[in-house]
């Protein structure tokens, strides 16, 4: 078990960094399969309500595991920085494989509480420790480009469901005539997929030696002040105004993507019944995903550019803005819904992936996967949250005899006022008062390398760089 500690984990010289976010992607691939979530939601609805086909005590498996991913990341954030990425990797793969086991079992034995135990509770650990441990590693390879290392981090993450969403539904087709029969042999594959590429990418995870830097690459001078030059602890980053600002972008951020992200494909189908069959929903399922992990890489990217203030004025902005688009003429045209649901899903994507970057701008990077972990609650809350107003609006509104784009509407007007309440809070954000930051001579600053370590080192950097 020694191979899984922090010290085993620690990168030869000549190491390549860029064979790190292969690593990450390995983890993140997999348990973003969450976001594929919608493929077995009428399978299981099926399965457990067969005569009232209600959506809502399902949908509460998908909330169960996003509020087990924030908690497991809050209180394992500072157990990962202790341990290292290697040993949280293993870790999440054994709770997330399990969860898809416990799952399985209770689909056959027909007991609701062992899908919620599974899936939700013991799968959703392993989201949250699998999310948190490659962020704060990339970081440290990448201090030059933090919000693209942020990004390479969470991509796969919402990547995730562009491969589970047709594997998923493949699986479904070839397992059993009736995808409720096949919803066992689907989760048993799905598991052992996972197990084998969350082990591979904890097999080839490593940290940065200390002292270590790119080669040729200094701190530069920054004329952003929200951009620190000192270090925060956690315990004293939840003290400042600043980290419970980021809560609230973070959360209304998060309840109006993942309304979407959670009923996509019946939403497509109920929007246009006439139009849209159940593989073309399957297939936007994926699209949104596409549109997930594009924004993960994509706007935070040009967040190193235009700093993460700005990039979190257009996702509240101008998704605020195409949420009330969205609900005003979504049914108009498939493809107007299409473009508009991308657009937002890209903004929740992208959100995530910069917040990290976000967190090192104003708290600096010595302890940023524990305070991250920490600011990954307000996941939590959302994962209850936005699929509670969609659900429970669609349903009402279904019983009230009302089909079509109407069943969503007044849980888009909801998302675009939260939205705009994000915004207000995003714009309060201000530096962190130095009054946080650790002394300077208090060790926090990278122990030095050997020279001769640091020159080979270096030379390392030059060839892959």
């Amino acid at each position: 078990m020694n191979l899984l500690d922090r010290s085993r984990t620690v990168a030869p010289p000549r190491f390549n960094r860029w064979l790190v976010p292969p690593a990450a992607l390995a983890v993140h691939l997999s348990i973003g399969q969450v976001y594929a979530f919608s493929v077995i939601k009428e399978p299981l609805i099926e399965r457990f309500f067969p005569e009232t086909g209600v959506g809502t005590p399902i949908a509460v498996i998908f909330s169960i595991a996003i509020v087990m991913l924030g908690l497991s990341a809050a209180f394992g954030g500072v157990w990962m920085e202790r341990n290292g990425p290697r040993k949280a990797m293993v870790l999440a793969a054994t709770f997330w494989v399990t969860g898809f086991l416990v799952a399985a079992l209770g689909v056959q034995l027909g007991q609701l509480w062992l899908v919620y135990l599974g899936y939700g509770v013991i799968g959703g650990m392993g989201l949250g420790i699998g999310y948190i441990s490659p962020v704060s590693t990339l970081i440290k390879w990448f201090p030059d480009r933090p919000g693209l290392a942020t990004g390479l981090a969470i991509m796969g993450f919402g990547g995730g469901a562009l491969v589970a969403a047709p594997l998923t539904q493949r699986l479904l087709d070839a397992y059993a005539v009736e995808p409720v029969d096949a919803l066992v042999p689907t989760l048993l594959t799905l598991a052992a997929v996972y197990a084998v590429l969350m082990l591979a990418g904890a097999s080839v995870i490593r940290l940065p030696a200390p002292g270590w830097a790119p080669a040729g690459w200094t701190p530069k001078a920054t004329t952003d002040v929200m951009r620190t030059n000192g270090d925060v602890r956690v315990r004293n980053a939840v003290r400042t105004p600043q980290f419970y600002l980021l809560w609230v972008v973070l959360f209304v951020n998060v309840t109006a993507g993942i309304g979407i992200l959670e009923d996509a494909k019946p939403m497509i189908m109920d929007f246009f019944p006439d139009t849209v069959t159940e593989a073309t929903a399957t297939g936007f399922v994926g699209l949104l995903a596409l549109a997930n992990m594009s924004g993960r890489l994509g706007w935070s990217s040009l967040s190193d550019a235009i700093g993460r203030r700005r990039t979190y004025v257009m996702y509240l902005g101008v998704g605020a803005t195409l949420y009330a688009v969205l609900a005003l003429a979504g049914d108009a045209a498939t493809a107007l819904f299409v473009t508009l649901t991308f657009v937002i899903v890209s903004f929740y994507g992208g959100g995530f992936a910069t917040v990290p970057a976000y967190l090192k701008d104003l708290f600096g990077k010595l302890e940023v996967g524990a305070i991250h972990g920490r600011l990954l609650t307000a996941w939590s809350a959302a994962g209850v949250a936005g699929p509670l107003i969609v659900n429970s609006i669609v349903d009402g509104r279904r019983e009230a005899g009302l089909e079509g784009a109407t069943l969503y509407i007044p849980s888009m007007v909801v998302m675009a006022c939260l939205l705009v309440l994000g915004f207000v809070a995003n714009m309060l954000v201000r530096p962190v008062d130095t009054k946080h930051h650790e002394p300077a001579d208090a060790g926090t600053a990278p122990t030095a390398a050997p020279a001769d370590q640091t020159r080979a080192l270096a030379g390392a950097g030059a060839k892959e760089s």
